[in-house]
């Protein structure tokens, strides 16, 4: 069985990162979408709050578990077995960052690959921290994430 991570802060989760989630799905006996709990920026949610609104996201999906983590990524990619990191990629920005996560992933550990996934062009240009900017200046992002995710984000920021 083949277990992938799919690390992040997801603050909130958007639909960039669960098409990712689902097109890991297909390939992946199992894919681990792991919360990472304190990462070096500013957060708009809880550690639990991230992991339920993820959760929430993809209880549709058979192979897919939502869990929060600390530490280092690869690490935690063999406590739980996952032989694949897998990353999204928007634009070169994107590539510049993961390439030099994957460089020093690989150092770290060398059994564990990587796989990057394009984004989808719908999802190009979405990022969590624009998509908090716009909905704390009235825009209406609804597309761009679940519709909980949207209430949570909106209750957050708006009220």
């Amino acid at each position: 069985m083949t277990v992938a991570i799919y690390p992040g802060s997801f603050d909130p989760i958007t639909n960039g990162h669960l098409d990712i989630v689902r097109r890991a799905s297909t390939i992946f006996d199992k894919v681990v979408v792991g919360v990472y709990d304190i990462p070096q920026k500013s957060l708009l949610f809880t550690v639990n709050e991230r992991v339920e609104l993820a959760k929430k996201s993809v209880e549709d999906i058979k192979n897919v578990e939502v869990v929060a983590y600390s530490g280092i990524t690869v690490e935690f990619a063999r406590k739980i077995g996952a032989k694949v990191l897998v990353r999204g990629l928007r634009a070169n920005s994107d590539f510049e960052r993961e390439f030099e996560m994957a460089l020093m992933n690989k150092k770290l550990a060398p059994d564990i690959e990587l796989i990057c996934f394009m984004a989808n062009l719908k999802y190009q240009f979405l990022s969590s921290s624009l998509l908090k900017e716009i909905i704390k200046l009235g825009g209406n992002m609804d597309d761009m994430v679940p519709p909980h995710v949207c209430a949570a984000l909106k209750k957050k920021l708006l009220y």
